[in-house]
Formats: C-alpha cells, sequence, structure tokens
C-alpha cells in the first residue's frame, strides 16, 4: 500500500500558544479526511485572527485534547526542544488466524508531520542607561512578541493552505471507504513524543524494529 507523507512547515510558538495552535491544525487535517457525515463547526482563534473547521464530534475533541495535554506535558519537561507530533490514518485488517488468535494489523496510508520549535517567553526587565536611569524595555520586548505573534500567525495560515493542497493533490492512494458507522471513515492515531525520550521518532523506529515496515505494524 502506497503510504503519503506530509511535513508540514515547522512552526515556532511559545508554549502558551501550543493548545490553540494543536488544535486548529490536527482538526483541519481531520476534517479534510472525514469522508462520512459531519456536520461542521466553525471555530475562531482566541490568539489570532484565524477560524477553523471541527468535524463537531465530541469522541475526536476528546481525543485531541487529551493528545495536546500530554504534549504539553512533555514540553515543560523538555524546554527548548523541537519537536513533532505524528497524525496517521490507517486500515484495520485481519491477519491470519495463529495459536494466539485472530491477529490485527494496521496498513497506514498516510502520515501528517507536525514540527513545533517551543520557544521561552523572554522575560520583561529593566536596563540602565548611560546617565545610570533606569529604562524600562517591557514596551519594546510587547512590540517584539507582536511582531512575532503576526509572523506566526502567517505561518499557520501558510500551514492550513498546504494541509488544504496536499488533501486535494493527493487522492489516489486513499483506500476504498469502509463501512462504518459515524463520519470518520478511517481509524486514525496521534503519536507525540514520550516522556522518556527527548527527541521524536525513537518509539515509532522501535516500533519497527520490532514489527518490521511501518505500514504493517500491529496493533497493541
Amino acid at each position: 500500500m502506497n503510504c503519503e507523507v506530509c511535513h508540514l512547515k515547522e512552526l515556532e510558538v511559545e508554549h502558551y500558544e501550543i493548545r490553540e495552535v494543536l488544535r486548529c491544525i490536527l482538526h483541519t487535517i481531520i476534517f479534510h479526511r472525514a469522508l462520512g457525515l459531519v456536520r461542521p463547526k466553525e471555530i475562531d482563534l482566541e490568539l489570532f485572527e484565524i477560524t477553523y473547521v471541527q468535524c463537531g464530534d465530541e469522541e475526536v475533541e476528546k481525543k485531541i485534547d487529551e493528545k495536546i495535554d500530554q504534549f504539553i506535558g512533555w514540553a515543560e519537561k523538555h524546554p527548548n526542544k523541537k519537536s513533532q507530533i505524528c497524525l496517521s490514518f490507517f486500515e484495520v485488517k485481519n491477519k491470519q488466524v495463529s495459536w494466539f488468535g485472530k491477529q490485527m494489523e494496521r496498513l497506514f496510508w498516510e502520515h501528517w508531520y507536525i514540527s513545533l520549535n517551543v520557544a521561552q517567553q523572554p522575560k520583561v526587565h529593566s536596563l540602565k542607561s548611560h546617565n545610570n536611569k533606569v529604562v524600562d524595555t517591557g514596551e519594546n520586548i510587547l512590540e517584539e512578541r507582536s511582531i512575532r505573534r503576526a509572523s506566526l500567525e502567517a505561518s499557520l495560515r501558510d500551514v492550513l493552505f498546504q494541509i488544504i493542497r496536499f488533501v486535494n493533490d493527493k487522492k489516489e492512494h486513499v483506500p476504498p471507504i469502509p463501512n462504518r458507522e459515524g463520519f470518520i471513515s478511517f481509524p486514525y492515531e496521534i503519536a507525540i513524543p514520550s516522556s522518556s525520550d527527548s527527541a521524536f521518532g525513537m518509539d515509532m523506529f522501535k516500533r519497527m524494529l520490532q514489527t518490521g515496515h511501518p505500514t504493517m505494524l500491529s496493533s497493541d
């Protein structure tokens, strides 16, 4: 099976921006890959002048929020680390029946890599000028953050357009729609860096060594 991979543009975010940025990206991808019945729900971001669309499913929202919480916890333990989140779509197939019973395998057909560089928030401090007067640099920092915020907003828009272009251009690898209830036509998983590995990909690499090609990973 052909597995397409999309590496989204890297975004530099501050800690308090992680949740909104990831919600926007993950929900956008899932919405565009939901081929069944959906109830679109428009969401306005609080930090940016951007509106995105969710599928309007509580289970999806819960799963995404849980993964974001896990990622935020990882980011707190690994400050100033670049990291990736991988959203993958797959099919579930039955393997041959063995002595241990029927086994399932995951056939991945699409991976989305979301790259974030979580930067520390600059501290507001005061400096002394040449005549020993205290100069408050808070205004300068606020201006710098405003400029950085505008840059991040533009980059986030680029990512959303990148998602739309990929979905429109890459269609041949999408499997036939299975007969499932609900709007999500294909199962998916969201992988985040583990608490023990500072670099994303170690868990996936270990699973590859244990189970073979990433498109044929056994389910847990």
